[in-house]
């Protein structure tokens, strides 16, 4: 595949993505009282480590040397995005609000864009600061249903610490990412690093089938983990890292503004749930703010 044809599938990804995220977040409204979420956690990135190796277990035994020398970074980039950025989530979700939620996760593609330029020296230009206002104040839009007046009512609970956690995670997670280069491709890359990710997860999930009084298996929960490793997982982190390698961290990081209004819309499409205006308004900010962020310089 040429670079143009690369650089264009990661543009094209910046808005599949979400909706393959999105996904996640109705996994996780199924799961409790189902499923404990580092077993969850644990199935899900096992299954997607299986996923991610069937094309790629050549290219992984052919540079093993490479890979064992690098394991630490392996095991950290595995307790960051899929520890933190995933047990972490479903234990967040069980108590805090979807709007906490969404304000949270709305800073992440700050933190990454103002990191980005500070720590791994990405060009972060006035267009793109423009860019970043504005598919923050659309996000924002849907996260208060258009009643800005509601910022004073924000009330934190626990639940909000764990997914502040995941949002400072996946902030490393981005960075790290981009700052610590594989001799793999980004699918056999992966494959290591949901594997790493499973481990780290594995005693969590142990203590939770040794305490907990929900079945350690059941087959909705199998189901949820199955889902949860193809979808988000397989399909959403391999379209991630593609376009990090095309696209920078910074650039990558406003895909997450489009999470509130595709998780609306998988809402509206699966569960029923109405949309209402300030959603398309929130998307009408939304998308400039991309365009501007993403747009290279002729």
């Amino acid at each position: 595949m040429s670079a143009l044809s690369r650089r264009r599938l990661a543009l094209a990804l910046l808005f599949i993505t979400p909706a393959l995220w999105a996904v996640n977040a109705l996994i996780a409204r199924q799961a409790t009282g189902v499923i404990e979420p580092h077993l969850l956690a644990m199935l899900r990135w096992l299954l997607a480590s299986g996923l991610f190796a069937l094309g790629t277990h050549a290219e992984i035994w052919t540079h093993r040397r490479q890979v064992l020398a690098d394991w630490k970074h392996y095991l950290v980039l595995g307790a960051l995005g899929m520890w933190i950025c995933g047990a972490w989530v479903y234990i967040g979700g069980q108590t805090t609000s979807a709007a906490n939620i969404g304000l949270i996760y709305a800073i992440s593609p700050i933190l990454i864009v103002l990191a980005s330029a500070l720590w791994l020296g990405e060009r972060f230009q006035p267009r793109q600061a423009l860019g970043v206002g504005l598919a923050l104040t659309g996000v924002l839009h849907v996260v208060f249903k258009g009643q800005w007046s509601a910022l004073a009512e924000v009330q934190f609970v626990p639940g909000d610490g764990w997914i502040l956690a995941a949002t400072l995670a996946w902030t490393g997670y981005a960075l790290l990412l981009r700052k610590w280069p594989s001799p793999l491709g980004a699918a056999a890359q992966l494959a290591v690093i949901s594997l790493a990710g499973a481990l780290v997860n594995l005693p969590f999930a142990l203590w939770e089938i040794a305490h907990s009084p929900l079945p350690a298996l059941s087959g909705t929960g199998l189901t949820l983990a199955a889902l949860a490793a193809v979808i988000p997982g397989f399909g959403a982190y391999l379209a991630h890292s593609v376009m990090q390698r095309e696209l920078g961290a910074a650039r990558v990081s406003v895909v997450l503004y489009l999470g509130p209004i595709y998780t609306a819309a998988m809402a509206w499409l699966v569960l029923g749930e109405g949309l209402s205006s300030f959603h398309f308004w929130g998307l009408a900010l939304v998308l400039p703010g991309i365009y501007l962020v993403t747009r290279t310089n002729r």
